[in-house]
């Protein structure tokens, strides 16, 4: 049907063999306007999931694992090719045989940067897409960046990921359609502009990796949109108000965190439903009860952390169906708060626990 068919295309602007997560792709399809309306309380990321079912069903996908709101899955070699085939016109896989981007691209794929110039991008206005979708092939040219701000102004995703950039421009707040800006594994930038935090529609934002960056934009509580946010950063506190703010927040992840010690101790994220905090070696508490929507949680190499907090009584209920401990050396005994997702909780890894003693009886 049209409506699948729209949004296979899309798996040609990646190479061959790609790992595919969930969020990625329903990410993509939203940002780019390819999910039908909602139907009453209907998600969007719950679209996206019928959408990858159907394709499932039809045996366009394969390796598929599937663990309820995180999933992840390959497309054959010969899936590939039919992605590009379809997706001839529009949508363009940049590298180094490519001598001249038509007018009517919309979606581009860069996947060699060694050979390309300013000239070779198109002065039409109608750019929707930019990717950077193979490990260590990113933009390092800052002048690039400013040329593609000022020329496609209806940008609404675009993936700097791998670049080398030491900052972004401030005109990037002109970029008012953006649904996604991805800036993960920018090994040099140390900080963003504070403009970012005028792109009102943005729904998606990653700076996970950046192990330089030293601080958060402040105002970022005036993304109102924003549903996902990927944090690396130097910084020790954050600010609550700012996450407070965040009204329509649903997956918040922290890695790499080095210098972070708390989460949240005074305010509540009421929209959140997935959490991931890996390798945030200086944290010490989790405060579960902020967090009324969580359903999923990962917490994996950080060391400091005291799983097991105080709570009042009667034990707190969770809505949690998915729940990942892994990498927790100090860890005797399971947090006793698992028993308040007992009525929810579906999936539960408990892994590298070398101290935990025995498991309790409940």
């Amino acid at each position: 049907p049209s409506y699948l068919r729209q949004c296979f295309v899309f798996f040609s602007l990646y190479p061959k063999d790609f790992g595919f997560t969930g969020a990625l792709i329903a990410n993509l399809w939203a940002a780019l306007g390819l999910l039908r309306s909602p139907v009453g309380s209907q998600k969007m990321e719950n679209i996206a999931r019928q959408y990858v079912d159907e394709l499932h069903s039809r045996s366009f996908l394969e390796d598929f694992m599937d663990f309820g709101n995180l999933y992840f899955f390959k497309i054959h070699d010969l899936v590939h090719d039919l992605a590009l085939y379809v997706a001839k016109g529009e949508l363009l896989v940049v590298n180094s045989h490519t001598h001249n981007i038509p007018e009517q691209v919309r979606h581009l794929s860069i996947v060699e940067i060694d050979s390309f110039s300013h000239a070779l991008f198109p002065k039409s206005r109608r750019v929707r897409t930019i990717l950077f979708p193979v490990d260590g092939v990113g933009v390092d040219s800052e002048a690039l960046l400013d040329t593609w701000i000022a020329r496609y102004k209806c940008l609404r995703v675009l993936d700097l990921s791998d670049s080398s950039v030491e900052t972004l421009p401030d005109s990037i707040s002109k970029l008012e359609h953006l649904r996604a800006l991805h800036v993960t594994n920018n090994c040099k930038i140390k900080r963003l502009p504070h403009s970012v935090c005028k792109l009102q529609n943005l729904q998606f934002l990653s700076l996970r990796g950046c192990m330089e960056l030293e601080t958060l934009p402040k105002g970022l509580g005036m993304l109102i949109s924003l549903e996902q946010l990927y944090i690396t950063t130097k910084q020790s506190i954050l600010s609550e108000d700012e996450f407070a703010s965040l009204r329509n927040l649903q997956y918040l992840s922290f890695e790499y965190c080095d210098n972070l010690k708390f989460l949240f101790r005074g305010v509540q994220i009421p929209s959140l439903e997935v959490l991931l905090i890996q390798s945030c070696g200086s944290l010490e508490s989790l405060p579960l009860h902020i967090l009324p929507k969580l359903e999923v949680l990962f917490v994996i190499r950080c060391e400091m952390l005291n799983l097991s907090f105080n709570y009042e009584s009667p034990m707190p209920r969770f809505r949690m169906k998915f729940l990942h401990l892994e990498h927790c050396s100090r860890q005797q005994t399971l947090p006793q708060w698992i028993q308040g997702a007992a009525d929810t909780l579906q999936t539960l890894l408990i892994l590298h626990f070398p101290s935990l003693e025995f498991l309790p009886e409940w």
